[in-house]
């Protein structure tokens, strides 16, 4: 661990776990939690939870899970300093110097190795297309339009066709092989051994938002296959919560981002004066980029390719930036098919028009939608005319699904009363409802595990979810069950930690007034681990429903349950360690104990 455990646990009290995560997700209120969709793994249906009360998150979906600090460094794919050190710059607190542990302190001595590898690899890159080697990739970025001061603004480089001149130069520099390899800037085969990654292609490194280089683009020179070849996900490099050129737009002070395809297109809009443009990775616009960009803008503009491609891509991602609370309009690029082509063709102020005159989403999807119903066929029109109507439903405020629905009408010579009872009849918006709990996925540990011994751990889990739901309860069961109650290793230190926590607030001592002012939460047990899988695995611990069981009745008779099995098994346990005199001490009082449970009744919200 990098700081003491009240440390960690001032800088996570000050920073509300609402807050931090809806700075990149966003959040709905339903009931007691927060839902939204998870950055971390693709879905259409919420199933991302926030605790405010137990300032932790779960994804019923994929089961990541844990505290404010977790979840920033899964997000920001950082290690826990930088992330306890953005929070606590969050809440203004200035850290103590970090206490590393042997573990995390190679953990980030890693990482830092493979972003010098990254560093050096561009500086590399960059001399060389600078050089005479680097000629044929000089005069093709010439040929594109770029000038010298764009090309060094975003650090564009050359490899050239030796196999492993950037192998031999890392090398000569002092890093060892396998963090040359695993920074993702060289390959292994058996024939030739380490070797460079990218060669004879033009270079266009990636950073983060930091402006740390974290991977790199290749495009090749020539008819080479792949024609454009990214750097493989690295510990420093996650391409689906990246975004190039972010580092520069995001200072631009634009109300909006624009979306492009390629890095071409950024790097032409940016030396045409249009500095907010950015680019999606090599891969599909994801729902964890909408998220990084809702941090910075609220609009969305989509320049993608004007051709079929890239209209199916800008229908696909106007429905992921809505989900992450994003207005999104559509630059129209007819007759040219991408941004670069159109600032070569007509320039900055013709290409600042067709941003002006943006179109909105909404229509832009009915606009795609028209041509395949014939407007001369009345079947077809009506058939036309319900769709319109159906994504009139996907409005959930009433008050904006009104302003769309009078538009719509106006546009489509529409009869406004015919349309408003057409949606009203589809009956798809309602209001707020409470956002759908998924079945839990049991959480991934190394190794295959007994369905028994499954079952008696998920009734641990299903506790420690009810005592975290209602810490009031913890009084009533103290006298029957305690940390030794859960299997040796995550579970029992998790358990452990939580019930010391209560004991502080719930014990004998303690006023109502004290209680107020001490901090009970799970985020603080999965502080304690320092492992993303046992964090994790600690979250889930909290976050166990049992299908069905909705009533404060049905609840009872289930803790009931839960509480009698966790003591029989106890029981079970110590019996078998009838040779030990302490054991059958313990064994009589966990019978007598046992008897007392069945007489109990509890009081659960």
């Amino acid at each position: 661990m990098y700081y003491s455990d009240e440390t960690v646990e001032e800088v996570l009290r000050a920073n509300d776990i609402v807050d931090v995560v809806s700075s990149y997700v966003h959040l709905k209120r339903s009931g007691a939690n927060y839902f939204g969709l998870c950055p971390f793994h693709s879905e259409k249906s919420p199933s991302f939870s926030v605790s405010p009360a137990k300032q932790m998150y779960y994804c019923f979906g994929c089961g990541a899970g844990g505290n404010a600090a977790t979840f920033l460094m899964k997000y920001e794919n950082c290690g826990f300093q930088e992330a306890l050190q953005s929070l606590a710059d969050r809440a203004g607190i200035k850290l103590p110097s970090p206490q590393l542990s042997e573990e995390t302190r190679k953990r980030e001595e890693r990482r830092a190795q493979l972003l010098s590898v990254n560093k050096e690899s561009a500086t590399y890159y960059y001399k060389l297309l600078r050089s005479p080697k680097g000629r044929r990739g000089y005069e093709y970025f010439l040929s594109r339009g770029l000038d010298t001061a764009t090309m060094n603004a975003f650090g564009l480089g050359y490899a050239d066709g030796s196999s492993n001149d950037l192998v031999r130069h890392l090398r000569e520099k002092g890093f060892p092989d396998e963090i040359i390899l695993e920074a993702g800037v060289a390959a292994f085969d058996e024939k030739r051994g380490l070797h460079d990654k990218f060669w004879n292609r033009v270079m266009y490194p990636i950073m983060d938002v930091t402006n740390k280089v974290i991977g790199f683009g290749g495009r090749v020179m020539g008819d080479g296959k792949p024609k454009y070849l990214n750097s493989p996900e690295t510990p420093v490099f996650d391409k689906s919560r990246n975004l190039y050129g972010l580092n520069i737009a995001r200072k631009s002070r634009k109300p909006y981002l624009i979306v492009c395809e390629g890095y071409m297109d950024v790097i032409s809009m940016h030396q045409a004066g249009f500095p907010e443009a950015i680019a999606s990775l090599g891969t599909s616009f994801t729902a964890g980029q909408a998220a990084l960009i809702s941090r910075y803008v609220k609009e969305v503009l989509l320049a993608y390719d004007s051709d079929e491609a890239g209209v199916r891509a800008a229908l696909r991602n106007i429905g992921i930036l809505k989900e992450a609370g994003l207005r999104a309009r559509v630059i129209d690029l007819r007759p040219y098919k991408d941004p670069d082509e159109f600032m070569k063709a007509l320039g900055r102020e013709e290409f600042q028009k067709r941003i002006d005159d943006a179109e909105n989403s909404f229509f832009y999807e009915i606009r795609q939608m028209e041509p395949a119903y014939r407007m001369d066929d009345p079947a077809q029109k009506t058939e036309f005319y319900r769709q319109i109507a159906k994504k009139l439903c996907g409005f959930e405020e009433e008050m904006e699904r009104e302003s769309y629905l009078r538009s719509a009408a106006a546009r489509y010579l529409i009869p406004e009363d015919l349309l408003r009872r057409q949606v009203a009849s589809y009956n798809l918006v309602g209001g707020e409802s409470p956002a759908p709990v998924p079945e839990r996925r049991t959480p991934g540990a190394a190794g295959a595990r007994n369905s028994v011994n499954e079952a008696f751990r998920k009734k641990q889990r299903l506790l420690l979810t009810w005592v975290s739901d209602d810490p009031g309860l913890y009084p009533q069961i103290r006298p029957y069950i305690g940390a030794q109650n859960f299997d040796e290793g995550l579970y029992r230190t998790a358990a452990a930690r939580y019930f010391e926590q209560l004991e502080q607030a719930y014990g004998p001592d303690t006023s109502e007034e004290q209680r107020q002012h001490i901090r009970f939460t799970p985020a603080a047990v999965i502080a304690a681990f320092d492992e993303e899988e046992e964090q994790k695995e600690a979250a889930s611990l909290f976050e166990e429903r049992l299908q069905g069981v909705e009533s404060p009745q049905e609840k009872e008779k289930a803790l009931l349950d839960v509480l009698l099995s966790l003591k029989q098994e106890q029981i079970q346990q110590l019996s078998g360690e009838s040779g030990d005199p302490q054991a059958l001490g313990k064994l009589i009082a966990a019978k007598k104990e046992l008897e007392q449970l069945k007489k109990c009744r509890f009081t659960i919200r």
